[in-house]
């Protein structure tokens, strides 16, 4: 479910769970497009047949993709209205605890942990937690950092 809120009121977040996005499935596709854009083609990722015989039985997404699948997450999770730039500003903490094998179905869990004013905006500080469903581990744990400006 989507949280909407306007621009004036992103200093009440502070403390929000945002709750949890829809699962989304990694594709080999994904992966393949991924590794040509990062120049990253590593056989666990981009060689299936080699892969089965590999550390994970599967190839495996890259970890920063997984990690970049927190910008469309976004778009499920949090609406700021009165907004003209959005800002990715950066991010802390990031762990990759379990590797995503290509066909798992992945989502994330975001909470608003902080909101300070900023440069004529506001920055928020989210953890998120991008899960792999029925995994004992999540496949990235990482602090967000965001800027709205009216």
């Amino acid at each position: 479910m989507t949280t909407t809120i306007t621009y004036e009121r992103l200093g009440d977040l502070a403390g929000t769970d945002l709750g949890y996005t829809e699962y989304r499935t990694v594709i080999q596709d994904q992966v393949d497009l991924f590794a040509d854009a990062t120049d990253d083609h590593q056989w666990i990722h981009v060689d299936p047949e080699r892969a089965k015989t590999g550390p994970f039985g599967a190839p495996i997404a890259h970890g920063f993709l997984t990690l970049s699948l927190a910008v469309p997450f976004w778009t499920e999770l949090l609406e700021v209205k009165g907004v003209t730039t959005k800002v990715n500003y950066g991010l802390d903490k990031v762990r990759f605890p379990a590797p995503v094998v290509v066909g798992a179905r992945v989502r994330m869990r975001a909470t608003v942990v902080e909101v300070v004013e900023v440069h004529g905006g506001y920055q928020i500080a989210v953890d998120q937690t991008i899960e792999i469903e029925g995994g004992a581990k999540p496949a990235v744990v990482a602090r967000g950092l965001y800027r709205f400006y009216a």
